[in-house]
């Protein structure tokens, strides 16, 4: 599935006025009464509502003194008013024309507070400044995307008094929109947009690689055009240098375009002229971008049907979807794979409730080479396996008979430590591999598991790399990375060029954390899309599993039950494949809705390929 919802629930404040109604009733809300000099409290955020509520401000009342003004306006803020119309009201007719709320939102800890500012220019008392105090969360940007964010916020607005009408309101603000933590949960839902890798296939098919691109959208109102609007768009500026998306430049959906499915989940999507004269293949590929990306914000959908020039241009069901591009979480694994105590590589079949485990064909499988850790490729007919001592790296295949031939990979680390990480397979069957040799640690990739490793580049990498978990989509890579003892997740997009000489240039850009609350990041696998599953800690806290996006932003119930003394943890993009992890209980696994539960079998790591 794609991008997670997000709950969350705060206390109600006295001084707001509400009234509740239910299946898309309309919410009316008063300003609060404030006094007439000093400072004001915080805007503190709506009690969680139902998704069918809808929630609106009411206008400034007449007379309103500009504490009221203010308190009204960022009330305002966190109503479902499409356009931001009531907010504007409290704004002079020339800042409420200046005024962008769709350029950003700022996500503080809490509601901002408001405190008297500095004294107003005017000697006629007739204007007042305040100050929108606040601890920085994130910030979503104009393409919609999340970025945590840290540290103060402090911003000034100012209001003015109207020489004819007498009525105060704010002439001065910042642009965009901020509100409490609790509030932008209530408000927005993360949603992954799709598009496809730009040189990446899926390996043995040649197919197009669907790649996640999550977003935040406003979640009642229209989310469904929001979505589409949002793919019609463009890919968000992080990921935009390795997808591409099937829809020619400038195709839009027409003005003033609602868009709902018919009873039978079938959404029929218009659009202009630049989409009328496309070809089959790019069609299907568009319907199935808009496919992709409407399901991961309504599931029920079936069918899209695509409309240009007063035609329609094609029609894409579910079911045909999987035939016009792969996607991670469509591919579902045939084993879950562990390293038993005698150091092999053993597998149980997937999602059949079998939990008998079973020697894994070929050289791994046969005890004589000792094993620290293995990853199975995609397709899982070839393995690698990093040896007991961490200085070597063996490729082979997952077939009866298959020898282990000659290490691929040696680390001259001087210790275990110090030498090679658990390897992972890309979607097109090449193996990446960090040597942590503090001599030269590096980041390595082995084009189909075999010949000269490439050393992939790293700008601005600050540590060294800990773990190594590339998506599915090829695009995207997860790295745990250790700096003065403190190990984050960082995740990094994957650019390929021409290079030089007979080799490609392969490197990591952009890396940004995925944890930024956790100092300790002990284990992690894809678990989505756009998702990880991650064990660690905050600094001074408890060992917990939860779900992360790869934005940093936390999914909705995103916390699972804890362990202790984790040592790997196995997910697999496909939501419906069960976690499983080892720690000092040996493997355990959760089954949906419940507690880990402990089985027999002795591991050490466990995992499924990737």
């Amino acid at each position: 599935m794609g991008a997670e919802r997000r709950k969350g629930g705060t206390r109600r404040t006295p001084g707001r006025a509400m009234a509740y109604a239910a299946c898309g009733a309309v919410l009316l809300a008063g300003c609060a009464s404030m006094p007439d000099s000093g400072d004001l409290r915080g805007v503190e955020s709506t009690p969680r509502q139902d998704p069918q509520v809808r929630v609106f401000a009411m206008p400034p009342p007449d007379d309103a003194q500009p504490q009221e003004i203010v308190q009204g306006f960022l009330e305002a803020l966190t109503s479902d008013d499409p356009s931001y119309s009531t907010a504007r009201q409290y704004l002079t007719n020339k800042a409420a024309q200046k005024w962008e709320p769709e350029r950003s939102t700022t996500v503080l800890a809490d509601g901002p507070a408001t405190v008297a500012g500095p004294t107003g220019s005017r000697d006629d008392g007739n204007d007042f400044s305040y100050v929108l105090t606040g601890t920085r969360v994130a910030v979503v940007d104009a393409q919609q995307s999340y970025s945590p964010a840290s540290g103060n916020y402090g911003q000034t607005v100012h209001l003015t008094r109207d020489k004819k009408t007498g009525q105060w309101r704010i002439d001065a603000l910042p642009s965009g929109v901020v509100m409490g933590k609790s509030d932008f949960q209530r408000n927005y839902v993360s949603v992954n947009k799709y598009y496809f890798a730009s040189n990446t296939a899926a390996d043995g098919s040649g197919q197009p690689m669907a790649v996640a691109d999550p977003v935040y959208v406003r979640e009642r109102v229209d989310p469904m055009t929001q979505m589409v609007r949002s793919v019609l768009t463009g890919p968000t500026s992080w990921l935009r240098h390795v997808v591409r998306s099937s829809f020619p430049t400038g195709t839009a959906l027409p003005k003033g375009t609602s868009l709902a499915p018919d009873d039978q989940n079938k959404l029929t999507v218009p659009l202009n002229d630049k989409a009328a004269h496309i070809g089959r293949v790019k069609c299907d590929e568009m319907a199935a971008q808009l496919l992709f990306s409407l399901q991961s914000l309504a599931p029920t959908i079936e069918e899209i049907a695509l409309r240009a020039g007063g035609t329609q241009l094609c029609s894409l069901a579910a079911d045909r979807a999987a035939a016009v591009a792969a996607r991670g979480s469509q591919t579902n694994p045939g084993y879950l794979y562990f390293i038993d105590g005698q150091h092999r590589l053993v597998r149980m079949t997937s999602g059949s409730g079998n939990t008998r485990a079973e020697p894994v064909p070929g050289a791994l499988g046969d005890g004589a080479k000792a094993l620290r850790s293995v990853a199975v490729a995609r397709d899982e007919h070839s393995a690698a396996g990093v040896a007991l001592d961490g200085k070597t790296l063996y490729v082979t295949s997952t077939v009866s008979g298959s020898s282990i031939g000659d290490p691929v990979l040696q680390s001259k680390g001087k210790t275990e430590t110090d030498r090679l990480t658990t390897p992972s397979w890309d979607a097109q069957g090449d193996l990446w591999v960090a040597d942590r040799d503090p001599d030269r640690p590096r980041l390595l990739l082995l084009a189909k598991g075999g010949g000269q490793p490439l050393e992939v580049l790293t700008p601005g990498l600050d540590g060294r790399i800990n773990a190594v978990r590339v998506a599915a989509d090829g695009v995207r890579i997860a790295l745990v990375v250790d700096k003065g003892g403190k190990q984050s997740l960082l995740i990094g997009r994957i650019e390929r060029g021409a290079g030089s000489g007979k080799q490609p240039s392969v490197s990591v850009q952009e890396l940004r954390s995925a944890t930024p609350e956790l100092e300790q990041v002990r284990a992690m696998a894809w678990a989505g899309d756009s998702r990880l599953v991650v064990v660690g800690r905050e600094a001074g806290g408890v060992e917990q599993v939860q779900y992360v996006q790869c934005d940093g932003s936390i999914p909705e119930a995103g916390t699972l039950p804890g362990l202790t003394e984790v040592t790997s943890i196995a997910a697999s993009e496909d939501s419906d494949t069960p976690l499983f992890a080892t720690s000092k209980d040996g493997l355990l696994w959760l089954p949906g809705g419940s507690g880990w539960r402990t089985l027999k079998e002795t591991a050490s790591t466990v995992f499924y390929p990737g």
